[in-house]
């Protein structure tokens, strides 16, 4: 069992803590830092952990062997870099950073300490995708051609106008931040990193700056080709796509991560037989945060690699930067 501080205990913080506590064998949440004490008081008196407003307690507290990050975007590095020179394992949510340069500042730190940088992606774990990512590397699918990613939802939708979620600066691109980098990572994970992507931001129903809506274009180094687009204010519809010269798969998710429900996977091969598998709801949220402790302790092999921690968000930095040029973006692999 490995004890942990979760810092920051918003919306994402609890539902982290909930989880660990309800179903992680891996890991026990140990402490919580948060700046407003008085609204978490009750979750931590549930689950039993002390309460702090300064992140160094966290990081002088002996009893302390990780932390998890659940806080905005942009004070990941300096919160990751602080957790390294205290000697604390990191898990911090996506995306990692908001440019390529922090991103590979904050893998190097980790890599040079030997500690594991932890992502908080957890819809690798989806057992959907971890079956699709199995017939994409085994070849199943003949040479990928396209793929196609829809991930959006109205969880965003009751936000204040200066919520840090809805920020230009903390969350560029409208709902990228926290839907799309989820499947670029899949994707990178599957056909390596993205070399060129264009995207189109746009501001419609809700009073956030970054907008509600993006929709983006890109490429592969082997030439494959993909689209995804993204909605903060819709219900819940997520669909990921892979388009094979022998066949296609084509997945849908009836509920968010959060929530439970089934997740609905089309498999088409070359005759063009379709055959329907239904994959039952798991917590994909504590399967990652459980693997993760798993490679702390050197059970397994992270599942992340240093190149696909930085792929990711140097996709970030190019999209964001292509709604600002209206251009086509190289990325900064």
């Amino acid at each position: 069992m490995i004890n942990v501080a979760v810092v920051g205990l918003g919306w994402w913080g609890k539902h982290v803590c909930n989880a660990l506590h309800a179903n992680s064998s891996s890991l026990k949440v140990v402490r919580g830092v948060e700046i407003n004490l008085d609204a978490v008081k009750d979750l931590a008196s549930n689950i039993g952990f002390e309460l702090s407003k300064n992140y160094e307690d966290a990081l002088m507290d002996e009893n302390v062997e990780g932390v998890i990050l659940t806080t905005p975007h942009s004070t990941h590095e300096e919160l990751v870099l602080k957790a390294v020179e205290a000697g604390k394992q990191v898990f911090c949510e996506k995306p990692l950073s908001l440019t390529a340069s922090s991103a590979k500042k904050m893998v190097k730190a980790c890599s040079d300490s030997g500690l594991i940088l932890g992502l908080g992606h957890e819809r690798r774990f989806e057992p959907a995708m971890e079956e699709l990512a199995r017939m994409v590397k085994g070849g199943e699918l003949g040479t990928i051609l396209h793929v196609e990613g829809h991930y959006s939802h109205d969880k965003f939708a009751p936000l204040a106008s200066n919520n840090w979620r809805g920020s230009k600066i903390d969350a560029p691109a409208a709902g990228w931040t926290g839907m799309g980098v989820h499947l670029t990572d899949m994707l990178i994970s599957m056909l390596g990193p993205i070399k060129e992507i264009r995207a189109i931001c746009e501001k419609r129903v809700l009073d956030l700056p970054s907008g509600d809506v993006v929709s983006t274009q890109f490429s592969f180094g082997d030439g494959t080709t993909g689209t995804i687009n993204v909605v903060s204010a819709t219900p819940f519809y997520g669909r990921f796509a892979v388009y094979g010269e022998q066949g296609w798969v084509d997945i849908q998710e009836m509920a968010h991560p959060e929530d439970v429900g089934p997740t609905h996977m089309t498999i088409c091969d070359k005759s063009g037989k379709r055959d329907l598998k239904v994959f039952e709801f798991t917590d994909t949220v504590t399967k990652n945060f459980d693997h993760w402790a798993d490679a702390v302790q050197g059970k397994v092999n992270y599942r992340f690699s240093d190149t696909e921690r930085i792929s990711n968000v140097a996709v970030l930095e190019a999209l964001a930067k292509s709604t600002l040029t209206g251009n086509a973006e190289l990325v900064d692999n």
